[in-house]
């Protein structure tokens, strides 16, 4: 037995190579010499290098084509970014190894056997050949001989030539032979070479059972896997890497080196603000363990902390304090983007007086400052009460940077409607709309809202026809335009716009309406209706918010009612929502299961992507359309700005039968009858969350299944007269409509699509809204048509 170290340069991995598969003992001697005069194993670790665009704390929360409530949104959307430059070099001990255990196998040269180093030299060359169900069929042929010591050299064998996959299943298997015992050194550096190669599920699922084992993995094997997740696309990948950070901090008592703090602190600040702001405990343990470790803190550390504080709800303004004294102690002068900052905290504080000297000092510094800066200054004179001083410094940004941002004409207008200047709040609407700027919906939010405090129902019923006409459809418009008529007893019109709602998938009801609606059908008498209302209301588990005169008689109406033994609603799905599940399932929709195989119940995972437009506008109908199936938690939401990025629904036996058909063994999967099942609102929904429309308006859809399952899709839709191609890129296949036959696809779904995202998907037109992805070329070999390559199952994590 021996320590066996990796060889780095591509002739000893080649020698390696030669050396497994021959037994001359020239050979085996030169072997022993360069093996035993190798260098132990590191790993050169380079920092993280973010592209800019994807690491800039982006301020821009309005976009010209967002036609969304923005009621609610940060005061920051001015389109000026805030960028943190982690690139210079730092003076740190980055060059020191780390010290990682040896993994210990036999030479083939010391197994006695001449049959057995032959079979281990046939497996070494054999393995990494194959794919999983193979390999594994090959291994357990050799069950009856093969033992730990024979498998620790093929797994080290498949890392030392970089075939790391191999050496993972390899390893996988052996955990489930009776003979295993746990290698602590093995799974120590199949770890570290999986995480290098950014797998890091696989990763850190040997990081997991080294844990499980009641050991500690070594500083290398948290700080590879902290990069992994760093490097690997996801909603949940940051917050797995945190918390490898802190338990690398606190379970193995390491102190990080200084290029991983700044990797993690840059990537906390590369979301948007409203997803950034929840990290500010993590940013300030990363802080503290800089501070302690003695290590150099860069200065974008302080502005990037400064920052976060900035956009909490609560502003913590003495510790803002403190960061930028410590900052002066280090003789870091305060950029313009840390005084900004500095604004945003003392707006939502209403801290005038610092808020003037930190204007001074942003003066100093840039003679014409950001617009965001200005925002924030009209920000803080309304919250003293001094809404014609935000009016002065409107007009100052107007004069002195020669135009006007979308965020200051929302800010303007929100600070005039809120103090009721009628005369003033019209007028500079009127200029918000005539200068073509969008979006107009947060700004008409607020005047309509402005017009029910004061009581003049006619200006707001006129504000809502305008509305109408230069925007999309938006719940909170209606909900306000609805609220205004069941006050004012027009019930007829009231009942004509709660309908209207219900029918328009881009509005749809919420509790606000059906309270709204209750209201009025209680308030005159309609109690037939109210009770209906009521049954809606109870389906979806709404809560009744009414007077308490009212709750009374909708009290006396429900006593009415026969005296049975109420049996509690049960769901059942729709029609339409079992199309639209269908339709989600082809796209990439996921299912989860619970509990053991005879008893197993099953939930829908909605995900959706965060920097897709298309994505954005479909959760919220998704929302709506199986809210009464969501969990208490996941229905808790007060806007369509309130709904997360994931949400699941409760467990339940509905969707036993979807998860069978396309979700079997806990992968997805393409069911046998799925040509029975290709209906227009099926493809319908597919296209909007599994789909896109290249730049050249032809239409690709994204399906993950085997060759020939996929192949049953594309007869199907042929058959259905829908002429489409199919290429294979990596786990997923990419049907693709071209030309003529994306216009007829358009055609056989248009009514199924949602409106507000018909102008992004219609083929033939501008791209715009649509994920980006690589140019797929139909017309290249062997993997056009329906001649597909076998589909591989390697996971590409």
């Amino acid at each position: 037995m021996m320590a066996i170290s990796f060889v780095q340069s591509p002739m000893s991995t080649t020698l390696t190579f030669l050396h497994s598969l021959s037994s001359s003992p020239f050979l085996h001697r030169h072997r022993r010499r360069l093996l035993s005069t190798s260098p132990p194993l590191s790993l050169p670790l380079k920092p993280l290098s973010f592209t800019p665009l994807s690491t800039l704390p982006q301020q821009v929360l309005f976009s010209s084509h967002e036609t969304q409530d923005n009621n609610n949104l940060d005061i920051s959307s001015s389109g000026y970014p805030e960028s943190f430059n982690f690139d210079e070099s730092f003076d740190s001990t980055e060059l020191k190894k780390f010290e990682t255990p040896a993994v210990e196998v036999s030479e083939l040269e010391d197994i006695p056997d001449q049959w057995r180093r032959s079979r281990l030299a046939w497996l070494c060359k054999e393995l990494p050949a194959h794919k999983t169900p193979t390999m594994v069929r090959i291994l357990n042929a050799q069950r009856k001989w093969l033992k730990q010591e024979d498998a620790t050299y093929i797994a080290v064998h498949c890392m030392r030539i970089r075939e790391n996959e191999a050496a993972f299943r390899v390893y996988k298997w052996m955990m489930q032979q009776h003979w295993f015992r746990f290698d602590f050194a093995l799974a120590t550096k199949l770890t570290d070479y999986l995480g290098k190669e950014r797998k890091h599920l696989k990763c850190r699922e040997i990081f997991d059972d080294i844990i499980n084992q009641g050991r500690v993995p070594p500083e290398s094997t948290f700080h590879i896997l902290i990069i992994a997740y760093l490097s690997s696309p996801g909603p949940s990948e940051l917050d797995e890497a945190c918390s490898i950070y802190n338990r690398m901090v606190h379970l193995g008592g390491y102190k990080p080196r200084l290029n991983l703090h700044n990797s993690l602190f840059k990537a906390l600040l590369g979301k948007k603000p409203g997803s950034s702001k929840h990290f500010l405990k993590q940013a300030e343990f990363i802080y503290q363990n800089l501070t302690s470790s003695g290590l150099n803190i860069h200065k974008d550390i302080f502005g990037g902390l400064i920052w976060l504080h900035s956009y909490q709800d609560v502003v913590d303004m003495e510790r803002i304090a403190a960061l930028r004294a410590e900052m002066r102690s280090r003789g870091i002068q305060e950029s313009k983007e840390v005084l900004v900052s500095v604004l945003r905290a003392c707006s939502k504080d209403g801290d005038l007086e610092e808020a003037e000297r930190t204007w001074a000092k942003l003066l100093s510094v840039d003679r014409s400052p950001p617009s965001q800066a200005f925002v924030y200054k009209m920000e803080v004179y309304a919250k003293i009460g001094e809404p014609m001083k935000s009016l002065e410094v409107f007009r100052r940004m107007q004069k002195q940077l020669s135009s006007t941002s979308v965020a200051a004409y929302h800010k303007i207008i929100k600070v005039l409607s809120k103090s009721q200047k009628l005369d003033l709040a019209e007028s500079i609407m009127s200029e918000f709309i005539n200068s073509g700027m969008k979006p107009l919906i947060p700004s008409f939010i607020d005047l309509m809202g402005m017009y029910s405090i004061a009581g003049l129902h006619e200006k707001l019923e006129s504000t809502f026809l305008c509305c109408r006409k230069v925007c999309g459809p938006n719940q909170t418009v209606f909900n306000i335009y609805l609220d205004s008529l069941v006050h004012t007893g027009n019930l007829n019109r009231a009942e004509e716009i709660f309908n209207e709602m219900r029918g328009d998938v881009a509005i749809s009801l919420d509790s606000r309406s059906c309270n709204s609606i209750l209201r009025g059908y209680l308030t005159c008498g309609e109690y037939v209706k109210a009770e209906k209302i009521y049954d809606l209301m109870r389906q979806k588990k709404y809560d009744i918010e009414i007077e308490s005169s009212l709750m009374e008689k909708l009290d006396f109406v429900l006593s009415l009612r026969e005296k049975v033994v109420e049996e509690p609603i049960r769901l059942k799905l729709t029609k339409e929502q079992r199309e639209v599940l269908m339709g989600l399932l082809l796209g990439g929709l996921q299912i989860r299961s619970y509990g053991e195989r005879r008893r197993r119940v099953h939930a829908i995972h909605f995900e959706f992507n965060e920097e897709s437009r298309i994505h954005a506008i479909l959760k919220g109908h998704l929302h709506a359309e199986f809210h009464e199936w969501l969990g208490s938690h996941d229905m808790m939401v007060d806007g369509s700005d309130d709904i997360p990025s994931s949400f699941t629904t409760i467990s339940h036996s509905c969707f036993t039968f979807y998860a069978d058909q396309f979700w079997p063994n806990g992968r997805p999967g393409i069911p046998k009858l799925i040509h029975r099942w290709l209906s227009p609102c099926v493809l319908a929904y597919w296209y909007m969350y599994g789909g896109y429309r290249t730049s050249s308006g032809d239409i690709l859809l994204r399906v993950k299944g085997s060759r020939e399952e996929v192949v049953s899709i594309v007869k199907a839709l042929k058959a259905k007269s829908l002429g489409c191609r199919v290429k294979k890129r990596g786990r997923v296949f990419w049907i693709g409509f071209l030309g003529n036959n994306a216009t007829w696809f358009w055609k056989v779904v248009e009514l199924y699509i949602l409106d507000k995202l018909k102008d992004l998907l219609k083929a033939g037109g501008n791209s715009d809204g649509s994920l980006e992805i690589q140019n797929i070329n139909f017309d290249s070999g062997s993997e056009s048509e329906e001649k597909n390559s076998d589909y591989s199952d390697a996971d590409t994590s």
